[in-house]
């Protein structure tokens, strides 16, 4: 087929179970225009050389077409993953002051802890249940919880969320021929709602912290002095949707791999210490995140002898480069101690996955506690029924039976 229809071939949802071979002709084309105008790139060195090049702009505002959505809603700013440096470097660099080193070290290790309780008993919650849906029984709710507390949510207020991140996610969807407004209008209320709610909860922490990051990003200050009350909302939603969804979709896309590579699950259940490694490789094999639609050139750019020119829409195939035989020894094997991994399954760049620890450590307990509890688990449906979204692909449902589940 005409390789200007590979974006809309892609993320039509009936290749959503396997674009695997959509990618590989991609790669094939090269750097590619769509029917659209945007400029499809799918292979591992150029997306990486890209994603370091300042060039490339992650403001929509740039593009030749401004895309009016990117500008906030009502007074509301972007987020800093929408933005350039150096004011994208000023909110990143404020928010990390709560997260992680240098300033905040220990934070993403202490809650190991907290993270294996939940584990544990979302686990015990499958007990009496023959048939468990792993997404809504377990990975679904596990990194929404531990995101909401590492924010300060009160647990009470924990189930709202999942409304507001289904219908935020909805928003993103880029499916060709299809009007987005509706999705937008719907997405856009939701991010509302929660980054009034959000910040809001913030505001009570003025002054009287607690040890969560809400009541850090309100009361710590540093070089670049504080957060803004409007970009605590806007970067504590963000937190919130790519902390979570991510996350959903690694330990999801984990555990139907391992099960479609029964050898390899009980290598990982009679050798745990591999599971680091083993996670390394399902970023690489299923990434959570399977492109980045949303980039622009600020200058007329050459890609494999293609002229991408300035203001166009770019599309970065993430999975597509994870995949790329130039880059990887037999690429489309799942192989859980594969060396020399570096793939972009977190992206690279100044916009590299802010939360990539919290997630590795979720997704190594949730995996490793899970196939060790159950004894011979079994596919209900393979491939299973996917989510809408092409950007965020993973299950929607997972259903699995297992005697030990039941027991």
């Amino acid at each position: 087929m005409a390789a200007d229809t590979l974006f809309r071939r892609i993320t039509d949802y009936a290749h959503r179970a396997d674009p695997y071979p959509l990618y590989a002709e991609l790669r094939e084309a090269g750097v590619v225009r769509q029917e659209d105008g945007s400029y499809l790139v799918g292979t591992y060195h150029e997306i990486a050389a890209l994603l370091h090049d300042p060039r490339i702009s992650s403001d929509r505002r740039n593009r030749a077409v401004p895309d009016e959505t990117a500008a906030g809603e009502q007074g509301v700013p972007p987020s800093f993953i929408g933005l350039d440096d150096p004011e994208h470097h000023r909110l990143r660099r404020l928010a990390m002051r709560s997260f992680g080193p240098p300033h905040t070290p220990g934070r993403i290790d202490a809650m190991e802890g907290e993270i294996t309780r939940i584990v544990k008993d979302l686990i015990a919650g499958f007990e009496g249940k023959k048939r468990i849906d792993i997404v809504d029984d377990f990975a679904y709710p596990l990194p929404v919880t531990v995101i909401c507390r590492l924010l300060g949510v009160p647990t009470e207020d924990e189930p709202r969320f999942r409304l507001w991140s289904d219908t935020i996610v909805a928003g993103f969807d880029p499916t060709p021929g299809e009007d987005p407004a509706e999705r937008q209008r719907a997405g856009s209320e939701a991010r509302k709602a929660m980054g009034l709610y959000l910040g809001e909860l913030a505001e009570k922490r003025r002054n009287r912290p607690s040890d969560d990051m809400l009541s850090a990003f309100i009361n710590n200050e540093g070089p670049d002095g504080r957060l803004t009350q409007l970009e605590i909302m806007t970067t504590a939603v963000l937190l919130l949707i790519a902390g979570h969804e991510t996350t959903v979709n690694l330990i999801t896309n984990g555990i139907l791999t391992l099960l479609r590579h029964p050898d390899e699950l009980d290598r990982l259940r009679s050798e745990p210490p591999l599971m680091p490694k083993a996670v390394e490789e399902l970023l690489r094999y299923e990434p959570p995140v399977q492109m980045l639609p949303q980039r622009t050139p600020l200058a007329d750019i050459e890609v494999l002898g293609v002229t991408i020119p300035k203001g166009a829409p770019l599309i970065l195939m993430l999975a597509s480069g994870n995949r790329d035989p130039q880059r990887f020894r037999d690429p489309d094997r799942f192989d859980p101690t594969r060396e020399d991994n570096q793939h972009l399954g977190f992206g690279s760049g100044m916009h590299s996955c802010f939360g990539a620890p919290l997630a590795r450590m979720e997704t190594q307990l949730a995996l490793t506690a899970l196939i060790q509890h159950l004894d011979k688990p079994r596919l209900v449906e393979d491939p299973p029924p996917y989510r809408r979204s092409p950007v965020l692909r993973g299950p929607r449902h997972l259903l699995i039976e297992d005697d030990r589940a039941g027991a």
